[in-house]
């Protein structure tokens, strides 16, 4: 009986567990109920901010002159320095100040649950803001009146063609114009191996000499790979062997019921170390630079640290981290998620179907940016009445994939909850594997606004191993920053970084310290990643057939970007 009951519960709220909620809101109040000193000081707040915005605006209509911008960018239009906007915009924000400052700082309330009601207490705050309505919202009234409401007409007709590709699960619309092998994923080559779990696709060259050590990219199973193959001028593959590079790329099977039993170790013999292997029988004798991005990265740093352990015998050149996490203790708002409550809750969810929905995945990252994500375009399409053009980047994050059920509850369990990874308990065919067993060297990258790997969480991995680290942190989230090509244009201006190496032995750097030390550079980190490569690379030489040549190469299956790439 439980199963259907926690299964139809999961659908409505996205997976997210309404115990664990309740529990955290219980915490809270009932701690905030008996500290008559907290009650107090928030008494205090209030009627202080009651009266500072009553005198403001005072002050305003007496003089009749707008009061000054408002900081924050729901609220910057001119529009709202009139009343009564200018104070229903102060009134919200003192509101969603004085809700931070309740949720916040009660004696007895542990930390955790703290995290859950402030961020909660932020979501229905933001659900509502003045500028979320017609009738409070000053520049959709101007923009209502001078189009005679062909705004909300528009609105509403794009609410309801969206509404009906939702329940029919259909993708947005525009996406049908980013079909993989069409219009994204475009970069030349040939699927040379192919498992239950993965393609392995090797690129074609691109230059008349390269690198002799082969690139093999882990990308993170959550989503499919093509993030880092988007459009030609957006593509990371096109760019490396633009610079000489072999690369090989994993595509992940979207796995579905009968997968359900597959763990994380599966995923890293089927994947990783099956991808290296055969990287090894087209390039022989060669060894390889392993790169991973966001929990793809996470698998490639357990397979670095578990092939560590062979010493000399280990395959690797060098290993890259891109946005992912090693050390899951301070994860983000993601972890605002994951407690016992909540992953019992999804794992009755993923018992019914075996695998997690995309769309439950998709509707916890929505919430956990909910103001860009959700309210933004609420105000800029459905009342505004206009449009947000889908570009690439979007519609590679509208093609969701499914999460197999024991691989996501080992995952959440393992690496989130307990944090085996980083103390030493995760294990890899029943033996324990430490990063400090990591002996090459490392390109690490962080992004500013990551709210799925904050960078100074991905900033740990310093604590963890002990060889040459070169760190970088870049502007952008964890996409964006991530798909971040050098070029010309006026949003490639926008972009900077900091890099700045650690050698083996140096001395630690608590992030912001080294944050403060390493001076900001205009302009894309991937440049300084290939020079980074080079450096760490043998001589240009001319490229080997696709597969290999000899008694072990790979015949190709088909051409890039193969079959799993287009699994439903």
């Amino acid at each position: 009986m439980d199963v259907p009951l926690k299964a139809a519960l999961g659908r409505l709220t996205h997976g997210l567990s309404p115990a664990a909620l309740a529990l955290a809101f219980q915490d809270w109040w009932w701690h905030l109920c008996s500290s008559p000193g907290k009650l107090a000081e928030l008494s205090s707040s209030a009627s202080h901010g009651l009266v500072r915005n009553a005198v403001l605006a005072q002050q305003q209509l007496l003089l009749q002159a707008p009061g000054e911008p408002l900081q924050d960018k729901r609220f910057t239009h001119p529009a709202w320095a009139r009343e009564p906007f200018g104070t229903a915009a102060k009134s919200f924000l003192m509101a969603q100040a004085w809700w931070a400052q309740a949720t916040t700082g009660v004696p007895g309330v542990s930390t955790h649950h703290e995290q859950v009601v402030s961020f909660m207490a932020r979501q229905l705050l933001d659900m509502l803001s003045p500028s979320n309505f017609v009738a409070s919202n000053p520049e959709v009234i101007e923009k209502t009146w001078r189009t005679l409401g062909d705004n909300l007409r528009s609105g509403m007709l794009t609410w309801w063609h969206e509404a009906g590709l939702v329940l029919a699960d259909q993708p947005p619309p525009g996406a049908e114009r980013f079909r993989p092998g069409e219009a994204v994923a475009l970069t030349p080559g040939k699927v040379v191996f192919r498992n239950r779990l993965i393609e392995l696709i090797q690129y074609e060259p691109a230059t008349g000499t390269v690198h002799p050590e082969p690139l093999l990219v882990v990308p993170s199973w959550i989503m499919k790979y093509y993030i880092l193959d988007l459009s030609p001028h957006n593509s990371m593959v096109k760019y490396l062997v633009s610079q000489g590079h072999t690369v090989f790329m994993i595509s992940w099977r979207n796995p579905d019921e009968a997968d359900r039993e597959l763990g994380m170790d599966d995923y890293l013999q089927l994947g990783v170390m099956a991808a290296l292997e055969a990287v090894q029988r087209a390039q022989p004798r060669r060894l390889v630079h392993l790169v991973g991005y966001c929990l793809g990265g996470t698998l490639a740093a357990i397979a670095a640290a578990s092939l560590g352990g062979r010493g000399k015998d280990s395959p690797l050149k060098t290993f890259t981290l891109l946005a992912g996490q090693t050390d899951f203790k301070e994860p983000g708002e993601l972890g605002l998620f994951i407690d016992e409550s909540q992953i019992a809750f999804l794992e009755q969810v993923m018992d019914e179907q075996g695998y997690l929905d995309g769309r439950q995945m998709a509707g916890a990252f929505a919430l956990i940016n909910s103001k860009d994500l959700v309210w933004s375009k609420l105000v800029r399409v459905y009342l505004m009445g206009g449009t947000v053009p889908l570009d690439d980047l979007h519609a590679w994050n509208a093609d969701a994939t499914r999460l197999p059920a024991r691989m996501h509850s080992e995952y959440l369990r393992g690496l989130y909850l307990r944090n085996d990874l980083a103390e030493g308990r995760y294990l890899v065919q029943g033996q324990p594997v430490a990063l400090s067993d990591i002996r090459v060297p490392m390109f690490v990258v962080g992004t500013e606004r990551d709210h799925v790997s904050p960078w100074r969480s991905v900033y740990k991995i310093h604590l963890l191993t002990h060889t040459d680290t070169t760190f970088v942190l870049t502007s952008g989230g964890h996409n964006v920053g991530i798909v971040n090509p050098p070029a010309d244009d006026e949003a490639a201006a926008l972009r900077s970084h900091r890099i700045a190496q650690r050698h083996a032995g140096e001395p630690y750097l608590a992030p912001d310290v080294w944050f403060d030390q390493t001076p900001s550079r205009p302009g894309s980190w991937w440049p300084g990643w290939h020079e980074w490569l080079a450096a760490r690379s043998g001589a240009l030489g001319k490229p080997l057939p696709l597969g290999g040549s000899g008694p072990t190469r790979l015949v190709p299956l088909g051409n890039a970007p193969g079959l799993y790439v287009h699994a439903p």
